[in-house]
Parts: C-alpha cells; structure tokens; sequence
C-alpha cells in the first residue's frame, strides 16, 4: 500500500515556481499555498532535499564527520503519534536540521543506505526519525510503501520543489495535482518549474494515462485553483 499522494504547488503563468522571480512582484500572493494546503486536509507533507536545507537550522554547525557508534541500517523513530509528520528526501545525507519539527509537525527524513553513520549520529542527536529506501539511489515507490506500514500516512501532500515533483510523477506515483496559477510571469530560461528533471532523467515520459479535471476556482486576486486525477500506468 502506498498513501494517496497530491502535488500540491503555486506556480505563475508560465509554469515557474520561484516568487522571488515573479512579475508583478505583489502576485505573489502570501500567504496562498498554506491556506490551500489546509483547504487540501492538511496532514503529512512531502519535500525534496534543496527545499529542506531552507528549513536548517544547523547551517553553521553541520553533523560531525565520524562518530564511534555503529547503525543498522533500517528506520529509527523518534515518535510515532503525530497527527502529521514532515517528510524529507536527503539521498545522500546532507542536511544537518538542528531541530526535530518544522510547524510542530516531527521531520522523517528518506535516506539511502550509503549515508554514514556520523550522519545518523547527528539526526538521532536531534531527535529525526529516518528511514532507508535504496542502496544508492532513493527508490520513491519503496519510501511511499514504509511511510505508509510504519506511520500509517494514507494521505501525502507532495509540495517540491521541482526536481523531486518531477521524480514523483516520472515514476507514477501522483495521484492528484493541486495547482494555483498566480497572475504572474518569471520568463527566464532555465527557472524552477512545476515538474522538473536532471539530464540523466531528461528524456523520460511520465507514465500518465489519463488527467481528468476535478475541480477549477477563480479566488481573489486573479488566481485559477485547478485539480486534476491522474492515472498512471
């Protein structure tokens, strides 16, 4: 079993996800994507690695580079009865948090099996929960599959940023997409967008079957809520 999984993203009109960059600069529309997230249900949320080091706060201060200790690789958590839980994708183990919650809502952070044991030092210290889905490479399948047995997460807001978006839906696995289009435009070559992907990954097609449109709103400000289902196969 995997939970039902919704990408839930603001983007601007021409599909980029960074307001920093957006034109007209008041369209940025703060405040829109956590009212919607709510509107959504709320619960269990999902980001990729680069939109997790924002939430760091052991910047200056990373984990130490060994550590005497030894641990099996296999899921360590620090609580298991949260209403909802903030996910994080770290492959390799870089982001050092310096906290165990983001809002209130506990960090599990999906490792590979390659991270060091210095690393699982350091996230134990600041009471992470972890699990492992892959030897080198995230397997996205496996890591929806533990989240689900182990935390009993039925339902997962996927919230990016693009390259993990893209990595989801390339392997099948969004079941809705959530997107508010903002009265606003980036317009820059190479901008973060919606569902992206690295060069390796570039030429593959997400296996997507059929996008059926399950809802559409105009809110305030010029802004078009849009739903889709998806099915994959």
């Amino acid at each position: 079993m995997k939970p039902y999984v919704i990408s839930h993203m603001n983007a601007s009109v021409d599909g980029r996800i960074l307001g920093s960059r957006w034109r007209p600069a008041e369209n940025r529309m703060a405040g829109l994507f956590e009212r919607l997230h709510d509107q959504l249900g709320g619960g269990s949320w999902l980001i990729g690695r680069v939109t997790g080091s924002e939430y760091a706060k052991a910047k200056s201060y990373p984990y130490p580079d060994r550590t005497g200790q030894t641990y099996p690789r296999e899921a360590w958590f620090a609580r298991r009865d949260a209403a909802a839980y903030g996910i994080a994708l770290d492959a390799e183990g870089k982001i050092a948090w310096g906290r165990s919650d983001i809002g209130g809502d506990p960090i599990v952070v999906v490792l590979t099996r390659r991270v060091s044991d210095a690393h699982l030092a350091g996230l134990r210290q600041d009471g992470v929960s972890y699990i492992f889905a892959g030897e080198q490479e995230l397997d996205l399948g496996l890591a929806l599959e533990i989240l689900n047995r182990e935390l009993g997460i039925e339902r997962l807001l996927l919230e990016g940023g693009g390259g993990s978006n893209g990595s989801f839906l390339r392997a099948g696995l969004i079941d809705e997409i959530s997107v508010a289009i903002c009265p606003a435009v980036d317009g820059s070559k190479g901008a973060p967008s919606l569902f992206d992907s690295g060069d390796k990954d570039a030429g593959v097609a997400a296996p997507i079957r059929s996008m059926t449109l399950a809802s559409s709103e105009v809110l305030e400000g010029g802004v078009v809520w849009l739903r889709y289902r998806l099915q994959n196969g």
